[in-house]
């Protein structure tokens, strides 16, 4: 069963903004700066959901799937799905985003792919001297999505 993690109340479609474009090895903060350089390209288009916050105080990861997008690009794509993510001990969950719904094959290469990035995070973190948990802990039920009805 996965760990309940905060998740601020979703809106059915939310404003992603684009800050690691798909194939991109560097995932950068909604400010410009790195955050993590990948030993293996990131194969979807990785943002934030500005104005949301997650536990690590900053803003609300998104993955949205489909072509890549470029960096500084804002989107509006509907949530699909929402993973649970530790990391240095805080809650930091995924926003799945796509414009139909997730595949099997799909949800399986978000589950390997966020498991693997934990692994190198681990790894980053324990270079700079810490070893706080990190790590992914299941799919998280979408019950914070607000109905458009």
């Amino acid at each position: 069963m996965p760990e309940r993690l905060a998740l601020p109340p979703l809106p059915p479609e939310p404003e992603v903004l684009i800050e690691c474009p798909r194939f991109s090895f560097v995932k950068r903060r909604a400010d410009g700066t790195v955050d993590f350089v990948a030993p293996l390209p990131c194969p979807y288009n990785y943002g934030s959901i500005p104005g949301l916050m997650s536990d690590d105080g900053d803003p609300l990861d998104a993955v949205v799937m489909g072509a890549r997008l470029p960096r500084g690009q804002r989107v509006r794509v509907p949530v699909v799905a929402v993973l649970g993510f530790i990391d240095e001990g805080k809650g930091d969950p995924k926003v799945v985003c796509s414009a139909r719904p997730l595949s099997a094959f799909e949800r399986v290469g978000l589950e390997y792919f966020f498991r693997i990035y934990a692994f190198f995070k681990r790894g980053l973190h324990r270079v700079r001297g810490n070893v706080p948990d990190t790590r992914f802990t299941g799919w998280l039920p979408l019950t914070s999505v607000a109905s458009t009805s």
